[in-house]
């Protein structure tokens, strides 16, 4: 789970902001952007400043939303890893399921958290895709992750505060593993899934994730009928089958299933280290490339079929075509 701003929100519907009274769409541009996006969402930018949306980084609104983002992230990390470590060590017949159903339910949860403030992203999937196919700037978009990520690495430290050392050990803090060394009757083996499988089940359950879920928040009409708590419910319960696809259909000791979210699986390895760096740029690639096939199948289907009300001022397309404009 992740995927904000000046008065944004990543609100499913068309609705007004009960403090401000300003139209706020899911995973939207910042209002102080909309007011410039009337003419059908077709204005491009002028400039390479407008372009990369750089005054973002000057802008304290964005930088305040950024917190929720940090917040969002840190309790996301927290509450996962726990979920991760408590279902395995109930001894129950099914944790795989049980570990879904409550992630499921803790997504959903912090997406209607943080989506008034920031936009309710909480995971660099979520924001990358959003940037490359323009709804917010790169700008903001580098902001928000580098909010993940240090949110993410405050959430695995709150949890190492309060378990113990064997816990920790035991389950790497509940971090995103590949393979772990186990004891074997010929001393110490490696267990786990291999790179290749692994970057599969990334690239795979990241496009099926955005294409499912996000994809209803970013199309304007689809999240205007259905309404943000529909939204996000559907979107916690991709992310829940989805990993309990991956765990399922590896049966994999070792393989912690999909991470689908970079910040996630950095902070646990920042703060745990040790054989959560092996192969960790898995966890990295896999969704990148999955965001990119996405931006892809966006620009690919006929624009009348993508609807959204402040257009694609940032598209990546944008940028790409600006040096021969």
């Amino acid at each position: 789970m992740n995927p904000g701003m000046a008065r944004p929100g990543v609100v499913a519907e068309d609705e007004e902001s009960a403090l401000g009274g300003s139209k706020v769409q899911p995973f939207s541009t910042p209002t102080e952007e909309r007011g410039n996006m009337k003419d059908a969402g077709r204005h491009k930018p002028a400039s390479p400043t407008e372009i990369l949306g750089l005054k973002d980084f000057f802008s304290l609104e964005v930088w305040r939303a950024s917190l929720a983002e940090l917040l969002g992230t840190a309790v996301l990390v927290f509450a996962l890893d726990t979920i991760v470590i408590s279902s395995y060590e109930t001894e129950t017949k099914t944790p795989n399921l049980i570990m879904s159903f409550l992630i499921a339910v803790t997504v959903a949860i912090l997406l209607l958290a943080t989506s008034p403030v920031s936009g309710g992203h909480i995971n660099p999937v979520i924001t990358f895709s959003a940037a490359l196919t323009g709804l917010i700037s790169l700008s903001r978009a580098a902001i928000y992750i580098l909010a993940q990520c240090v949110g993410a690495v405050l959430g695995a430290l709150a949890l190492k505060a309060v378990v113990n050392s064997k816990i920790e050990q035991a389950f790497s803090l509940g971090g995103c593993t590949l393979n772990i060394v186990a004891p074997g009757p010929k001393g110490p083996v490696t267990i786990g899934l291999d790179l290749v499988q692994a970057l599969w089940l990334e690239i795979i359950c990241t496009f099926v994730f955005l294409f499912a879920s996000v994809w209803i928040a970013f199309d304007h009409r689809q999240a205007r009928a259905l309404g943000r708590v529909i939204i996000f419910g559907i979107i916690g319960t991709v992310i829940g089958l989805l990993v309990f696809i991956s765990t399922t259909v590896t049966a994999a000791k070792g393989y912690a299933g999909v991470g689908m979210n970079p910040a996630r699986c950095l902070g646990p390895a920042l703060v745990r280290g040790g054989h959560l760096w092996n192969g960790h740029w898995i966890f990295w690639a896999g969704p990148a490339i999955a965001c990119v096939g996405f931006y892809l199948y966006v620009k690919i289907i006929p624009r009348k079929h993508f609807h959204h009300a402040e257009g694609y001022k940032y598209d990546v397309s944008n940028i790409l075509k600006a040096p021969f404009v």
